[in-house]
């Protein structure tokens, strides 16, 4: 097994790239990689998983305490030769003063070693300085190996090499020179999303073939190797596997909505849930199901697309006014309410929430909030304790009717107004914030059973009931 975490100096070095083309490159070795990615994020596990060809997890200390983050990287490590971590930000950067939070933070609960990627750009001499400061800061750190991104040519490297060679004894593993092809398109929540590329395949073959070419990942498993790392007989229990379907969840997965979390998806599943696929863009009729999960995604890129499949947004419609239980999150909030306005133009949505969407130039909510659930919440006791969950988007909505319900009180964070969010109106819970399946939230578990409830109330013909 090979096992280490990838960070960066700063954000914006170029990690994520070379993380994706690291995965590509041992991939077509024939290893079996784990890909996961650092704190909350959809946009980089879904390139990751792509290129892994296995699906990409979440391992956030914010969330998560350290046993639950090492129990899921060793289970979902088991059959894997390579298990590839890709921090956020910068190795040090974090919330909390004393940097638990952190890529080096997490690196030390899971006793991995640092792959450093340093964006050369304007640097010689002075890469020196920079790389002491971050090995010396927390001597608890080990760090492997630096690969040095957007070098400016032979030159460059050469020098930068010479000056590492002299002031350190962390060996380079690789450098990659500017180049307009390593690049992937960004929008304002970070990457486009691999589901929304057309070229995804094309572009991680790529990102393959840079890293293949300038990173010698021999050296790289060499030094990742027989590490530090809690022992696998550590108890982390066995997977949780699907249960019989009691109940079947449309889910929607296309070019406008794609963020899930699939560890999420898997407990839906071992809840009892059938997950059934549609097509917001494409599919006419919704699928044979008693209840929805929309999730995040880029409504108002696609929304002309949305608008024109007035079919199924008018069967969605119906289906929420007869009771359908739904659960959505931010751009599946979006896409339920009556219209989305981005970029001067204004597009009809489903219309089953009283409210419009408009987009904004900055982020109107971004990063970790904390919830309290209200009487009004349609499948959390109102008394549980506040839960930690994440937000980004930069919409806001607007013309909200007055006399609608809130499913949470938010202590930190915006949420729909900066004192509220999660929508109540009829069975549909729609919020910006996003869950995760973590231990004291096990959302799936409740959701299920709360549209499980919905079905039998609709088949004794109350469709407007509240489904407690």
């Amino acid at each position: 097994m090979h096992r280490f975490l990838l960070s960066a100096a700063h954000r914006s070095s170029g990690k994520t790239t070379v993380s994706i083309g690291l995965c590509a490159a041992l991939k077509k070795r024939g290893m079996e990689v784990q890909p996961f990615k650092k704190g909350p994020d959809y946009i980089d596990p879904m390139w990751l998983g792509q290129a892994a060809e296995r699906p990409c997890y979440n391992l956030d200390p914010h969330l998560s305490d350290p046993e639950e983050l090492r129990r899921t990287c060793l289970r979902r490590s088991l059959d894997a030769q390579v298990c590839l971590v890709e921090g956020n930000m910068g190795l040090y950067d974090g919330l909390s003063l004393d940097g638990r939070d952190s890529n080096a933070g997490l690196a030390k609960q899971l006793g991995l070693p640092v792959v450093l990627v340093v964006d050369c750009r304007g640097t010689t001499r002075g890469i020196a300085p920079l790389v002491l400061g971050y090995q010396a800061f927390d001597p608890d750190i080990t760090i492997a190996g630096i690969i040095l991104n957007r070098v400016g040519g032979k030159r460059h490297e050469s020098k930068l090499r010479a000056v590492l060679e002299q002031y350190t004894r962390i060996p380079v593993l690789g450098a990659i020179p500017e180049t307009p092809e390593i690049a992937i398109h960004e929008r304002h929540l970070g990457l486009v999303p691999s589901n929304e590329a057309g070229d995804a395949a094309e572009r991680i073959a790529c990102l393959e073939r840079i890293v293949s070419a300038h990173v010698d990942v021999d050296r790289l498993l060499e030094l990742t190797a027989d590490r530090q790392f809690p022992p696998l007989s550590l108890a982390i229990g066995a997977p949780r596997k699907p249960a019989r379907p009691t109940v079947r969840i449309g889910i929607a997965r296309d070019e406008a909505f794609g963020f899930y979390y699939p560890d999420d998806l898997e407990a839906l599943e071992a809840a009892g849930a059938e997950l059934v696929p549609f097509d917001t863009l494409r599919d006419t009729r919704l699928p044979e199901v008693d209840g929805l999960f929309i999730g995040g995604g880029f409504p108002e890129v696609m929304a002309a697309g949305l608008e024109a499949n007035g079919s199924l947004r008018t069967q969605l419609r119906r289906e929420i006014e007869d009771g359908m239980p739904v659960y959505a999150e931010c751009g599946g909030l979006m896409y339920l309410t009556r219209s989305i306005t981005w970029q001067g133009e204004t597009h009809a949505m489903v219309g089953a929430i009283p409210a419009d969407t408009v987009m904004h130039k900055k982020a109107v909510g971004r990063g970790y909030v904390e919830l309290e659930a209200t009487v009004d919440h349609p499948w959390l006791p109102h008394d549980a304790a506040p839960i930690r969950a994440h937000e980004f988007h930069y919409s806001s909505l607007t013309n909200v009717a007055p006399d609608l319900k809130y499913a949470w009180r938010v202590r930190r964070g915006h949420g729909i107004d900066g004192q509220r969010d999660g929508i109540v109106h009829g069975n549909v819970l729609g919020a910006y914030s996003h869950l995760r399946s973590v231990l004291g939230l096990e959302w799936p578990t409740r959701f299920v059973a709360f549209v499980l409830a919905c079905r039998l109330q609709r088949r004794l013909a109350q469709p407007t009931a509240a489904c407690a």
